[in-house]
């Protein structure tokens, strides 16, 4: 039965559906026809969870604990996501002031859920995680984007939030390393958008730092509520252990903000989903408190992937990529390809069509920019062994070389 738009939430109704995961179905689909396909489109580390957290999470069903937790979460794990902020962002956190979500997506809708109401914005730089604008619209509220180019190293500037900011903004969302482009943001660009925040009490601030591990030539990482402490009260900094330990399934998310935030966000949760899976608590609890060099080792092997993506989309013609700082997205411009005609009589229109085209006609799925807010770009997510990157890069070259004006 086809449901009408009418009997829909109207905010259901305007939202989009994921372009990446509309990606992944083309993908699935090719390969059922019998195409090979190499996909750079999801935003999944290939390695295994570490053994030793998923020898927890079996320990945890052996030893029965499949029953439901507290809301927010069990306290030893609380105990350790405070002991994590403490120890790496520098933020005094109590456990008490967290809150373990069934994945970093529904710590964001949660805290957005809880305080939008009609008529209020969110600032949402672009390129931006494309759930980021439609968790805003399924809340009821505006998504004020803000373009922030390769000029500016694709991060907000101060003077671009001291201008986008109005009485009726309600968030500011911030991602560092950022999911498209791997941007980066330092201690002094924090500092720089703290100091108009500092101007603006009326605005909150999620700050999601799932990629904080993956940052790469020794970079230091910095958090907003880590620089300014003025800031602390109306900061909601996000994490995850999805990408850091390879447990996208697991489902597991968590955050420490304001006393009244956190409340009010378990208080979502309890009449949602109630407490996170309590096997995934247990494993996430082993990943946070055992050995910590799969960290290491991981972000080692992406910046080498990054090294070799970057290099092999330069000498792609029409395409030009900015080296990303942290991540494992590389953001390619392919502004040189629009107007040409692929080897298939594919005229390049957009972005979009660029993505469509290698997918049928090259065989290497990515993810255009539009939908990420800032076109003419791919996002290639380099999160593959080397030799499929490898051939993936040589397609896309070979795809590049067969245009015609």
């Amino acid at each position: 039965m086809t449901v009408e738009p009418h009997q829909l939430n109207r905010h259901l109704a305007g939202a989009k559906p994921s372009a990446t995961y509309k990606v992944m179905d083309r993908v699935a689909a090719h390969r059922a026809s019998g195409a090979q396909v190499i996909s750079l489109s999801a935003g999944e580390p290939d390695f295994d969870t570490p053994e030793h957290v998923r020898e927890a999470g079996i320990t945890a069903i052996r030893t029965g604990h499949t029953r439901y937790t507290q809301v927010a979460g069990l306290r030893p794990l609380r105990e350790a996501i405070a002991a994590k902020f403490q120890r790496e962002n520098g933020l005094d956190v109590r456990w008490q002031d967290t809150l373990v979500c069934s994945g970093g997506k529904q710590v964001i809708f949660n805290a957005l859920a809880a305080t939008l109401n009609e008529g209020d914005e969110v600032i949402v730089p672009a390129p931006y995680w494309v759930s980021y604008p439609e968790i805003v619209q399924l809340c009821g509220a505006t998504a004020v984007t803000i373009a922030c180019g390769a000029d500016s190293g694709f991060k907000l500037t101060a003077d671009a939030l001291a201008a986008a900011i109005t009485p009726r903004t309600r968030w500011l969302i911030l991602n560092s390393p950022s999911n498209p482009t791997g941007a980066v943001y330092s201690r002094a660009d924090l500092q720089a958008l703290a100091e108009v925040l500092l101007a603006h009490p009326q605005v909150l601030v999620l700050s999601d730092d799932i990629y904080e591990h993956l940052i790469f030539d020794g970079l230091a990482y910095f958090t907003l509520a880590q620089i300014e402490p003025r800031l602390r009260e109306r900061v909601l900094t996000m994490n995850g252990v999805s990408k850091a330990y390879a447990m996208t399934g697991w489902r597991i998310g968590f955050g420490t903000g304001p006393g009244w935030l956190i409340e009010a966000m378990e208080k979502l949760q309890g009449q949602q989903t109630s407490g996170a899976c309590t096997i995934s608590q247990h494993a996430a609890l082993a990943a946070l408190t055992g050995p910590q060099d799969f960290i290491q080792q991981s972000r080692a092997v992406f910046q080498r992937r990054r090294n070799r993506v970057v290099d092999l989309l330069n000498q792609a013609p029409g395409l030009h990529c900015q080296v990303p700082q942290g991540a494992f997205y590389a953001f390619a411009s392919c502004e040189g390809l629009l107007g040409k005609t692929t080897a298939a009589g594919q005229r390049l229109v957009s972005d979009e069509d660029v993505v469509n085209a290698l997918l049928d006609e090259a065989g290497v799925a990515t993810v255009h920019g539009s939908a990420f807010g800032l076109g003419p770009y791919i996002r290639i997510a380099y999160a593959l062994d080397d030799a499929s990157l490898q051939r993936a890069g040589e397609a896309i070259q070979q795809f590049c070389r067969a245009l015609s004006d």
